[in-house]
């Protein structure tokens, strides 16, 4: 039997996944100049009410994520013309996804050049302390917070030319249950696939709004009030350090499951949210009377006008961000911008909305000039910036971690796997 060729993860294009709870979508990205990407594909797969495998960011059913996750994977291979995408990064969130701080320290006797072995290691050390003092949880992100080499500060991250006796590194670390991470290495292994590398969406969101904005954002303090399907998340960043992160366990499928009650299916109602849906009655431009079909069920048809949508929309979105405006209170005094982002924060009048309670300026987090100008305009969206986010943080991370060897799960940890699941996920 021939042995399959070790592949080197730089010759493959830059793959994104997106775990979401209402869909999972992966993209396929090269880079023409520093910052600036070409999409050369997405594929998207909605999970099916009744069969779903991730709910509120994390993996519930890993068999089921790992035929999805693979299935994503072969089309998207498809759609761009490659044999096919054996490794891809990951973006995660989640509910339970909570923040520390961490730091490592390496004397290296005398003055010498920082390795990125170096480097890599103080992070595994980070990752370690933390899930040593807690078996039940595992480190889902590390993101740099600053360096101090031979007792003076830095934001970046050393580079190769940078020389010191003693360095220190300080982390904000993102952990969560153990669980959710042994989901999401058994879902990649059943998939046949590898994880390049994880980073967390908090994280991917605000790269992609400091290189899209200036890096300033982040020293003058932003927050990002992310509305995902099950999940919003409010994160507060500033020179360095996340101040808060804060879930909460709704999102846009609980506005829609609310309109559902109204006696329409749940795919009506998604369409009507989607099309004339708005944040308060305030910002329907014309109230009209819309006729829609009733559920199978009931039959006939419901009439309901706009401004009474609105209306009741607004109570379930009150709902949700009541609680995160509440939060953000306690530090909008350090902060000077507040991005909204995510699929469910394009209702009309959303960012009008969240402007009236808040004194901090409110916009809608951008991704477009981090791609080509003939993007088709449907990538713009919100729902992809996370997307676009993983990308630029995957290459950063290829930058900086050459010539490494694609790893794939084997046939038997496969199948090991795949029998564990059947008597654990039937139980």
């Amino acid at each position: 039997m021939a042995r399959r060729q070790t592949q080197i993860a730089d010759s493959l294009p830059l793959v994104a996944i997106d775990l979401g709870s209402d869909s999972v979508r992966a993209m396929a990205a090269r880079r023409l100049a520093p910052d600036l990407f070409q999409i050369l594909g997405v594929e998207e797969r909605p999970q099916k009410l009744g069969n779903v495998c991730v709910e509120q960011g994390i993996i519930t059913q890993s068999s089921n994520a790992g035929y999805v996750i693979a299935e994503v994977l072969k089309l998207l291979a498809n759609r761009i013309g490659v044999d096919e995408l054996p490794t891809a990064f990951i973006c995660i969130g989640g509910q339970s996804m909570q923040i520390v701080a961490v730091h490592s320290r390496r004397d290296q006797a005398r003055r010498k050049e920082i390795s990125q072995e170096l480097l890599d290691g103080m992070e595994r050390e980070c990752k370690e302390k933390i899930e040593s003092r807690n078996p039940e949880v595992a480190v889902l992100g590390l993101v740099p917070s600053f360096f101090k080499l031979d007792g003076v500060e830095q934001d970046d991250m050393p580079g190769p030319e940078q020389r010191a006796a003693l360095v220190e590194a300080h982390y904000i670390a993102f952990y969560g249950r153990k669980a959710i991470d042994t989901q999401l290495q058994k879902s990649f292994s059943q998939a046949g696939r590898s994880i390049e590398h994880a980073f967390v969406r908090p994280e991917c969101l605000l790269s992609t709004f400091a290189t899209c904005d200036g890096n300033h954002v982040l020293m003058s303090g932003c927050a990002v009030l992310d509305f995902g399907a099950q999940t919003t998340t409010l994160t507060v960043y500033k020179g360095g350090q996340y101040l808060l992160n804060k879930v909460v366990p709704k999102g846009g499928y609980h506005i829609t499951r609310m309109l559902e009650q109204q006696g329409m299916s749940f795919a009506t109602a998604e369409v009507l949210k989607r099309k004339y849906g708005c944040a308060a009655p305030q910002f329907v431009e014309k109230n009209v009377r819309l006729r829609i079909p009733a559920s199978p069920e009931i039959g006939g048809d419901i009439v309901i006008a706009s401004n009474e949508l609105a209306e009741a929309i607004e109570i379930k979105l009150q709902e949700i961000i009541a609680p995160l405006m509440e939060e953000l209170k306690k530090v909008e005094s350090r902060i000077t911008t507040l991005y909204i982002t995510g699929g469910g924060s394009m209702l009309a009048g959303m960012a009008e909305y969240i402007q009236s309670q808040t004194p901090v300026k409110v916009q809608y987090g951008a991704h477009n000039l981090l791609l080509h100008r003939d993007t088709d305009e449907k990538y713009l969206s919100p729902q992809y910036t996370s997307l676009v986010g993983t990308i630029l943080l995957g290459q950063d991370y290829r930058d900086t971690h050459k010539n490494q060897p694609v790893q794939r799960p084997n046939f038997f940890e496969r199948v090991k796997e795949s029998t564990l699941d059947m008597f654990i996920e039937s139980e």
